[in-house]
Order: structure tokens, then sequence, then C-alpha cells
């Protein structure tokens, strides 16, 4: 296999550690700064140029994206993909992870466990989104921030108040989010590559410091992750469109708790304190997937007109609850079903004989037209309507 690791930083740990992997494996291995690329689209094809001259053929990329150029590193990536060369994290998904309001709002539809958080812009709003979230103390998040930075906890609602009205006037956005205090000064980090977790540790914070980042002294232990947390890291980055991800969660009273999802987590943290071969896993999935790869199926199976891959979701006075997909009809509709998802739980190529249940959301290929059909009138939202206290005037 011939990769490129795209990197600013070819001494740092990481970028050694993932070298001497592939190295070690037999791989061709070249490590490219990100922004000597040039983006060659003057051609019939799309193509890219390194430091003036063509690039020459490779097989994978890994991007290392720095959060400073995330805007033309992603660009890189998605010209990548367009030439078919394949890398474990799309350009999508590591926009997707740097933006954390983002990345919440793609999360949050999927019942991953998170924080309770808002976002708001208005100075008068604020007051209302700080209780929104169980009031303080809160955590005030900046959408970018990174390695700690921009993550401040508020011990009280004035407090809170003052330091987003501050922020917001150096126009900076900001999220506000519940804290967890039952989770106080440590969470969990889970490298995840492909479908498992090939590493977890245990973060704590020094002192009276409640961010438990390595960059602000905090110590790390090895963890095994009970399955829970497990399955929450794998979905939340496998939603976000990442095959290598570094998943930070909190240890809440209801289960895990995540709080961010990292496209180019470092390794030398977990790997000093797990003694895992981390960079070594990488380097084989993407191998694999080199010799294998998956696919876009919403992209790849629109084969002729009229077909394509679609989400129907079974509602509970649909005619399909309590059936088995080989009764649903769908069959006979020319209607496919790839895969069955089930609260938390996801069933790949479900059987005939699998019962729907209310709220399941098959992703299904077939006639886009039968489809459609079966999607109910779309309801609209009803307001939340705030009771007010009553006036003790017009009782009498």
């Amino acid at each position: 296999m011939k990769l490129a690791i795209l990197s600013r930083a070819p001494r740092a740990y990481s970028t050694q550690r993932l070298r001497t992997a592939a190295l070690d494996r037999g791989h061709d291995v070249k490590v490219l700064n990100t922004l000597r690329f040039a983006i060659d689209l003057s051609g019939p094809e799309p193509d890219l140029q390194f430091r003036g001259r063509p690039l020459s053929d490779y097989d994978a990329i890994l991007p290392r994206i720095g959060n400073s150029v995330t805007y033309f590193g992603t660009a890189v990536v998605r010209q990548f993909e367009q030439m078919d060369v394949y890398t474990p994290n799309t350009a999508n998904g590591i926009s997707n992870s740097r933006d954390k309001l983002r990345a919440t709002q793609i999360l949050s539809r999927h019942q991953i466990g998170m924080p309770a958080t808002t976002f708001v812009r208005n100075r008068a709003d604020v007051p209302a989104a700080i209780e929104r979230v169980g009031g303080a103390p809160v955590v005030i998040k900046l959408l970018e921030g990174t390695q700690g930075i921009g993550v401040i906890l508020a011990p009280d609602n004035k407090v809170a108040e003052a330091i987003i009205e501050t922020l917001q006037s150096t126009s900076q956005n900001v999220l506000i989010q519940s804290f967890v205090k039952e989770s106080r000064g440590r969470d969990i980090r889970a490298l995840v590559v492909g479908d498992r977790v090939v590493a977890a540790m245990r973060r704590r914070a020094q002192g009276d410091e409640f961010r438990s980042n390595v960059h602000r002294g905090g110590s790390v232990e090895a963890v095994t992750l009970e399955p829970a947390y497990e399955a929450a890291a794998v979905r939340s980055a496998q939603i976000m469109g990442l095959r290598v991800a570094g998943v930070d969660m909190l240890e809440g009273a209801d289960g895990p708790q995540v709080m961010e999802v990292n496209s180019s987590p470092g390794l030398e943290g977990i790997e000093t304190a797990t003694k895992l071969d981390v960079a070594g896993a990488i380097i084989d999935y993407i191998a694999n997937q080199v010799a294998f790869p998956e696919i876009d199926v919403r992209q790849r199976l629109t084969v002729s007109t009229g077909y394509g891959v679609a989400e129907l979701v079974v509602h509970t006075n649909a005619d399909l609850v309590g059936k088995t997909i080989a009764e649903s009809g769908l069959e006979d509709r020319d209607i496919t079903v790839l895969t069955l998802h089930r609260g938390a739980t996801v069933i790949p190529n479900p059987r005939r004989r699998t019962a729907l249940e209310a709220q399941d959301r098959l992703l299904c290929f077939g006639k886009l037209e039968e489809m459609r059909s079966m999607i109910p009138e779309r309801r609209r939202r009803r307001a939340k309507v705030r009771k007010l206290p009553k006036d003790p005037i017009h009782e009498a």
C-alpha cells in the first residue's frame, strides 16, 4: 500500500508513530505537508499537485488536519476523495467534528447521550438558555476550541451571563452546556478504529481543575470500557463520518455522555497509558480498506432512474407494526431493507422474519416513488406553552 499522511508536524509523536507502523508493515509511506498541495481542476479529471509538481498515485491518505487549516485541509481531503483515493476520515466528517454545535446537532437525533446543550445569540435569550440546561453551574464552550482551551465552568447564573456576554461581544460563538457533576475532573477517551474501540483511557484533572486534558496536566490510566460506552463511542464516530476518531465521554449517572468526537486524536497519551499499538491498528485498518473498501451507500446505489436510497420510519399507527419484513409488502413494492435501526441498536441486513416495531428506522433501497408514497403527511410541531402564575387579584 502506498500511503500519504497529511500532516504539518512530521516530528510530532503521532505522525512518527503512524509512519513507523506503516514502514514496519512493509508499506510505502510519505508525510506530506497539507499546505503544500494545489487543487487542480483545470483538466478533464480532478487532480492534485504537491510542491508545484504532479502528485504521484496513492492508495490511501491519513489526514492529520490541524484546527487552524481546517478549510484548506478538508478541501485537499475532498479532492483525494474525488480521485477515488481512500481516506478513513472524510472531508465532511472532519468539518462536522470541528464545529461543536454542528457535531451536537448531528448526534442529537441519533439517541446519543450528551450533556444538555443550548445555543443562543441574543443577550436577552441567555438567562432562559441557562435554565434550560438545568441552571448553574454550567459549562461554556467556544465552538472551535481544542485541548480544553475555551472551556469555562461558570459557578452561578450571573457569572455565566457575564462570561457569555463578554465572549459574544468579541464575536465568539459559544455553547451553554449542563455540568455533569458526578464526572467532575475526569472523562474517558476512546480511540475508535473502524467499528471497534482499540484502546481507552480515563483522564483525571489535576487539583481543582475540572478539565482533564493531558495538555492541561491531567493524568491518564488504561480502562476497559463497559459495552454501553464502547457502543456510544463507535456509533458517534460513524455517525460523524469518521473511521479513526477519539471520542471523549463523561461518566454520567445515566451512562455515557459524549462531549466531543476528535478527527485527529493524539496517540501519545493513549499509547502510554494502555501500552497498545494504536498506530498499528490504524494502519492495519486502512490497508484492509484499500484491499476491500466500504462505499457510501447513499451515493452509489442510485443505479438507474427512479431508484435510490431512503429512510422510512415505522410510525406507531402504521400498518407495518407487528408484521415481519416478509409480511410488510415492501418486497412486492420493489423495496429492499438494507439496515434496521431500533433505538441504539443497528441490525444490518435484517432477516425476512424480523418483526417490525413502532419507531424502527429502515434504510431501504428501491423505487423512490413507492417509498415516497409510504411517508405520512408531515406533522407540525406544537409550540411549548409556558403556564403563567395565577393572578391573585383576578382570582379573588
